[in-house]
Parts: C-alpha cells; sequence; structure tokens
C-alpha cells in the first residue's frame, strides 16, 4: 500500500484560526491521512472525535525531543486515544549535534526511547534536515544515529527536499537505508535556488523520488511545504 498525506506543518496557521475546518479542507483535497505538528490545546479525545468525524487518518505526529525525554507516557497516551501509527522526532537545536559524540549520544537516547514507543504499540522515526548530513570522520551525523540503533527502535522518516539542499541524492539515500524508511516527506525546490518550490513545480525528480522510496520499502508519502509564496 501507498498512501499519500499532508503534513500540517504547512498549515500551521489555518489550523491557528480553524482546526477542525482545515483537517476538513485537507480531506477535501483529497488527501487521505495527515502527520500533526501539535495538536492546539485540543484534548486527544476531541481530536480524535474530529478525525473520525471528517473520516480522516492520522498517519504521523511531529513531537519535539523535550517532550519525549519529559513526558514520554503523556505523549504515547494522547497518541494511543488519537491512533497515530509513527511518533517523530522532528528537529534537534545546535547544541545537541555539534560534534560525533553528541550523535552517538542521541543514539543511546533514541534506543531507549524508541524502545519504549515500540512497546507501547507505535513506531518511532526520526525526521532529518540537512545538518544531519554533514560529515564526523566520514560519516554522516544521521547514518551514525541509525547505525547506533535498532531498526525496531528507530526508523527513519526521510525529509527528501532536506537530503537535496545537503548536496546529497536522495534517490540514493533511500536505497542505502532501504526497509527502514516506511515514511518520506515530498517536497520540492525551487529551479532558481534552494527555497521551497510546490511539489511537481520545482527542480528536484518528484517521480524518481517516489520510485526509488517505493522500492526501499516507504509505504507513506507526505507532502509538505515549509513555507508557501502568498499569491493573490
Amino acid at each position: 500500500m501507498n498512501s499519500i498525506g499532508l503534513a500540517l506543518y504547512t498549515l500551521r496557521d489555518e489550523l491557528k484560526e480553524d482546526f477542525k475546518g482545515t483537517l476538513q479542507k485537507v480531506k477535501e483535497i483529497g488527501y487521505s491521512g495527515v502527520e500533526f505538528a501539535g495538536f492546539g490545546d485540543y484534548s486527544a479525545n476531541e481530536v480524535k472525535n474530529m478525525l473520525e468525524e471528517i473520516g480522516i487518518e492520522a498517519w504521523s505526529s511531529h513531537v519535539p525531543i523535550e517532550q519525549l525525554r519529559n513526558k514520554l507516557s503523556d505523549v504515547i497516551e494522547y497518541h494511543k486515544t488519537i491512533g497515530v501509527q509513527f511518533i517523530v522526532c522532528p528537529y534537534l537545536s545546535e547544541e545537541e549535534r555539534e560534534s560525533r559524540t553528541h550523535y552517538f549520544n542521541l543514539a543511546e537516547e533514541f534506543e531507549e526511547i524508541g524502545n519504549q514507543i515500540r512497546e507501547a504499540g507505535f513506531i518511532f522515526c526520526y525526521h532529518n534536515h540537512d545538518f544531519e548530513l554533514e560529515l564526523y570522520d566520514g560519516e554522516y551525523g544521521l547514518d551514525i544515529l541509525l547505525r547506533g540503533t535498532r531498526t525496531n527502535n528507530m526508523q527513519l522518516e526521510c525529509d527528501t527536499f532536506w537530503v537535496e539542499f545537503a548536496g546529497v541524492d536522495a534517490k540514493s539515500y533511500l536505497t542505502k537505508h532501504a526497509n527502514r524508511v516506511p515514511i518520506i516527506h515530498l517536497k520540492d525546490m525551487k529551479k532558481d535556488g534552494g527555497t521551497f518550490a510546490e511539489v511537481g513545480e520545482g527542480k528536484l525528480d518528484i517521480s524518481g523520488i517516489i520510485q526509488a522510496a517505493k522500492e526501499a520499502g516507504t509505504s507513506y508519502f507526505i507532502v509538505e511545504q515549509d513555507k508557501c509564496d502568498v499569491r493573490h
């Protein structure tokens, strides 16, 4: 099964104005699932009821590392209620990723967090930007994280835009980590520079990336637009 969903970070401003109405529009556009990046002030039951009423699935959720560290039981309980499959660490602050040692330590920490998440019935993923593709003694920081964690305790939500932005071929990187990338972000890059374009309107080989992801075992494809150009 291959499914197309939307990263709700794209619509973060709209969600603040009208959470349920925005989810409804995402469904009407034709997306079958969404990835959350926060839930406003809504309880898990309120979100669950909205999803059921609208008829859209919650596939994944970006959860800040501080919550994974300090409130993991609450995170697990909330996400069990709404029925998410993937709990994703979305970002590392600069002080978290200054050296090879930082990545080794993070891998150890993610192994433990991921183990608890797996035992609760979810899949823990890490979502990359470009900085994890800096080299440390010839090895990408992201590869250190993946090498230092077991596949069943941490998988990769590969943001293919940021892989390309870092100067790495996304198709090759997906192939390199085949069977460990259940979910990817699909984004495009403007032809005249590194900023975000609508998917299919930029210079990235989107169809080739999708094909490489399918061959690598990816089942969930999430469209994201970090910043949307305003058109009148």
